[in-house]
């Protein structure tokens, strides 16, 4: 199982969540923050419907893949 962390950092004149280099909208407050990185946390534990996605890797290729919707990562908030 793929494991992600959200983290909390300033950003942008506020607080925000993020993950990896992709930073979220700002939020005025690190509780508002923690907030919605948790929501967004929560929301990667419910399953979906297996997709077909496609996406451009950092090469500049495009790549199709299935994606399970029962195969969700393990995400948390880290403050």
């Amino acid at each position: 199982m793929v494991r992600i962390h959200y983290r909390i950092v300033q950003h942008d004149g506020g607080w925000a969540y993020r993950l990896d280099d992709v930073f979220s909208e700002p939020f005025p407050t690190h509780d508002a923050a923690v907030a919605a990185a948790k929501r967004v946390a929560a929301e990667q534990h419910m399953p979906g419907n297996t997709t077909y996605i496609e996406y451009q890797d950092k090469a500049g290729r495009w790549l199709t893949e299935t994606s399970s919707g029962t195969d969700r990562p393990d995400a948390d908030v880290i403050e």
